[in-house]
């Protein structure tokens, strides 16, 4: 074969590995998942939908899309399964199971076998309907032994690091249609915008007459750290500094000023700074975003449907969690101020998922990822135009809940709370600062809508702490409550 993947001596055979039994491994496997969204969930249903041999031989690498049924119907999901007689002590923890003397397991913590993936692209490889594509533009790729590491902190997919120039997402679900994820990053990137990282290229197949993106390939932001990691850094430093939890902060008025971080830095809170520069780049990302993709004032009928929308989440949200009913009238009612800006209510692309953990802080600057959205949301939904704001609320939120996580479960949370207050009040505050400078629409300015997204995000959070970390539940109840 001239493309440099010959099958090695068949000592596993990827095809003799097909059939029940292996997929009566996954079903016990899949559920166990952290980026599985029916974790503890009982796969009855499983079947295979594509399955291509990437590498035989010892070791054999085969790509596997499956389906089962979730709450909401059917869900395809990518499986990249290795295969080995024996198995080297550093893949123990990606084990699937055993079958017929091999051992199957998760090969994308195989670095041997995740260089395939990244030679694939480099050589824009096909392998049956799976096509590797590289950028025209991409930078010389690191061909062999690249050292590729799994990235641990994802929730919904799985990144893998090659030395320190590339990084693969591997998108766990699967959905047919141009995902965001790509389309938003490679639109960004060739207008030259900073606040992405550039795609290099991609991995996809077909499913239904439709294209499905498998996998993406983008520059790897070398020493960056994430704003949730940072945030946290802060809080660490400012809890530990400051005896009597920061006395001085919380006897300081905060003030009214949003711009007090700038004009008043003895008494600017660790990461105020940093919050509000990552507002002006939110503002840049989103001027990028209407740049590419246009942007507009939304109809009547669609700011109604936006309103319909929260209004039935918040009432599905009741059923499951009673303890919202108690403030049911509040939340209305911001819900349907938003009915008053019909005239006025602009939309575009937006990020759509945006929290401290979805940007880099970079030798450039912040840096957004992960452009797909929530990703059981429909791409089509994903892909519509929605309040900017939308993200600002994410982002408000997600500072909320760095002030916050670290006090929860501790006997001393009522003595640190108040400067908890003061640190997510100051950052917000700056971020919002930021934003409105960087030319964005002054959340200041948009009362209304800002304190209905945010409530509407809130109420989401309050979902996913009951189902996913119900000690948790109590950062986004007392927000709503609060609000």
């Amino acid at each position: 074969m001239s493309d440099g993947f010959a099958p090695q001596s068949a000592l596993v055979d990827p095809a003799g590995l097909t059939g029940p039994a292996l997929l009566g491994l996954l079903a016990n496997w899949l559920p166990e998942q952290r980026w599985f969204p029916g974790r503890g969930a009982s796969l009855a249903d499983l079947s295979v939908v594509s399955d291509v041999t990437l590498l035989a031989g010892e070791p054999s690498m085969r790509h596997l899309i499956v389906q089962t049924t979730l709450r909401g119907g059917p869900a395809r999901f990518q499986v990249l399964v290795g295969c080995r007689r024996e198995l080297p002590r550093g893949l123990a923890g990606a084990v699937i199971g055993q079958q017929d003397g091999a051992v199957c397991y998760d090969a994308l913590h195989d670095p041997e076998l995740a260089d395939i993936l990244l030679t694939g692209i480099a050589r824009q490889r096909l392998a049956e309907n799976v096509r590797f594509i590289r950028e025209p533009a991409a930078p010389d790729l690191p061909m062999a032994q690249a050292s590729s590491r799994v990235l641990g902190a994802e929730q919904s997919n799985t990144s893998l690091v090659f030395g320190d120039r590339a990084i693969l997402k591997v998108l766990r679900r699967l959905f047919p249609g141009a995902n965001p994820d790509l389309e938003v990053a490679d639109a960004l990137a060739s207008r030259g915008s900073a606040r992405v990282a550039a795609p290099y290229g991609w991995i996809e197949t077909d499913l239904d007459g439709e294209p499905v993106l498998l996998a993406v390939l983008s520059e790897f932001l070398a020493g960056a750290s994430d704003g949730w990691t940072l945030a946290l850094d802060a809080l660490s430093r400012l809890y530990a500094r400051h005896g009597a939890y920061g006395q001085e902060y919380l006897t300081h008025r905060l003030g009214a000023g949003r711009d007090q971080a700038a004009s008043d830095p003895a008494h600017a809170l660790p990461f105020a700074a940093e919050a509000r520069m990552l507002g002006e780049a939110t503002a840049e990302l989103h001027a990028d975003l209407a740049a590419a993709f246009g942007s507009r004032n939304a109809t009547a009928a669609e700011t109604d449907s936006l309103v319909d929308d929260m209004n039935a989440k918040l009432s599905d949200a009741i059923a499951v969690v009673p303890e919202l009913r108690e403030y049911e009238a509040k939340i209305r009612a911001a819900y349907n101020a938003v009915s008053s800006l019909r005239d006025d209510l602009p939309v575009q692309r937006i990020h759509g998922d945006y929290h401290l953990g979805q940007v880099m802080r970079a030798s450039k600057g912040w840096v957004a990822l992960d452009f797909e959205g929530e990703p059981a949301v429909p791409l089509a939904v994903r892909r519509a135009p929605a309040p900017a704001l939308r993200d600002v609320a994410g982002m408000l939120r997600s500072i909320d809940y760095a002030a916050r996580h670290q006090l929860v479960g501790q006997s001393a949370a009522a003595g640190v709370s108040a400067l908890a207050d003061a640190w997510a009040r100051q950052c917000q505050a700056a971020f919002c600062a930021g934003y409105a400078a960087g030319r964005g629409a002054d959340p200041q300015r948009h009362a209304t809508l800002l304190r209905a997204l945010t409530l509407e995000k809130a109420v989401y959070e309050v979902i996913y702490e009951y189902r996913h970390r119900p000690t948790w539940l109590q950062i986004p109840l007392g927000y709503v409550a609060a609000a």
